[in-house]
């Protein structure tokens, strides 16, 4: 690997030590959030501290410079867990190419930390935010918790860059999310005794009408939007028995769904054919919805300036990010380094040459919002 320049240097240090910190959503971020607020002298900054709902204690941070107005930078301090990994996910390595591997690095904590060299290079009458979040990856409450902070919404921000990893062309829509739980209850016991009950029986059959809707999203035009690749609505399916043992009748089977659709798919009828199916089984269900799916027209401004400032032609994109929260404050543009290919893989990476451009591009959109 070649001399780096500065920025590139700084960038790769930095975040090199926030992929270093373990922040996983199922672990608190106050660390993580602790290294970053160290690079924020000069900045006000508040801490917004809330406990999860299994009281794990967690922080976003929203930090300011400067007169009110203009564009925040965006990122969250989580990552997803460190599934298949060989090598140790948190220790950073820059390879021979230039490239930092690491847990979390494209997703998001390199991003984050070219949000932060941006922000700390720009100019004094520059209007500079930051608003940091945590449970991205999760319950995306970071995001919700600054959605309605006075702190946040007395700033008058004009618009909102969450810097997801991109590749650096601007999204200017994505899809929003509803979490389906159901949990079906038996009796535990020794199978061989005929005297328990096993909660799978009760699953099944909601699974099958499940079965149904997930080939109907993908079967049926009139459910689908052809303005996203791919144009079907996710409706991913994950089944629980919580470590029953095989010759255990199952006393709590659970299945959990990722229901994520564009603006143009009203997900109410489906949501409302799943309630039914629940009932029809005896099973209880739970739904928590994100915010609405963020999308912004070509001609709007934002998107007019991330195109600009890129040369790229925006797009949409099939996953979510915190923009579904954080466009109750302002209006949002994802836009980062780093490819989401690599995310959430024991494979996760991204070039130190693309975290390096992306701080003078974010700076220049930082700028345009002091116009």
């Amino acid at each position: 690997m070649g001399r780096m320049d500065d920025t590139a240097a700084r960038v790769a240090r930095l975040a090199a030590d926030l992929v270093a910190i373990d922040s996983r959503s199922s672990r608190s971020n106050l660390a993580v959030a602790d290294r970053i607020e160290r690079e924020l002298a000069g900045f006000d900054v508040v801490r917004v501290d809330y406990a999860d709902g299994n009281g794990v204690a967690r922080r976003a941070l929203i930090a300011h410079r400067g007169p009110k107005g203009g564009h925040a930078l965006s990122g969250h301090m989580d990552t997803v867990p460190d599934t298949g990994w060989q090598a140790d996910p948190w220790a950073p390595r820059i390879d021979a190419d230039g490239v930092l591997h690491g847990l979390g690095s494209a997703d998001m904590k390199g991003p984050v930390a070219a949000c932060i060299l941006a922000a700390q290079a720009a100019a004094p009458e520059v209007p500079v935010t930051l608003l940091l979040t945590t449970d991205e990856e999760t319950t995306k409450d970071g995001a919700r918790a600054l959605a309605v902070h006075p702190a946040a919404l007395a700033l008058g921000l004009r618009g909102i860059v969450v810097a997801e990893p991109t590749g650096l062309i601007p999204v200017r829509g994505h899809r929003s999310s509803t979490d389906i739980q159901v949990f079906a209850r038996g009796v535990q016991a020794h199978s061989s005794t005929g005297q328990g009950r096993n909660a799978n029986w009760a699953l099944i059959p909601f699974l099958a009408e499940m079965r149904a809707i997930h080939a109907r999203l993908r079967d049926d035009p009139a459910l689908q939007d052809p303005a996203y690749d791919p144009p079907f609505s996710d409706f991913n399916l994950v089944v629980d028995n919580h470590g029953t043992a095989v010759n255990v009748t199952v006393p709590l089977a659970s299945a959990r769904i990722k229901f994520r659709c564009s603006r143009r798919v009203d997900p109410a009828p489906i949501l409302a054919e799943v309630r039914a199916a629940a009932e029809r089984q005896g099973l209880e269900l739970r739904l928590r919805p994100e915010g609405p799916p963020p999308e912004l027209p070509a001609e709007h401004p934002l998107i007019r300036l991330a195109v600009e400032m890129t040369g790229r032609a925006a797009r949409t994109a099939p996953y979510g990010t915190d923009a579904s929260e954080l466009q109750a404050i302002a209006p949002c543009v994802v836009l980062g380094p780093g490819t989401i290919e690599t995310a959430h893989t024991p494979h996760e990476r991204v070039r130190i040459a693309e975290l390096a451009a992306a701080v003078p591009l974010f700076g220049r959109i930082l700028a345009a919002g002091a116009a």
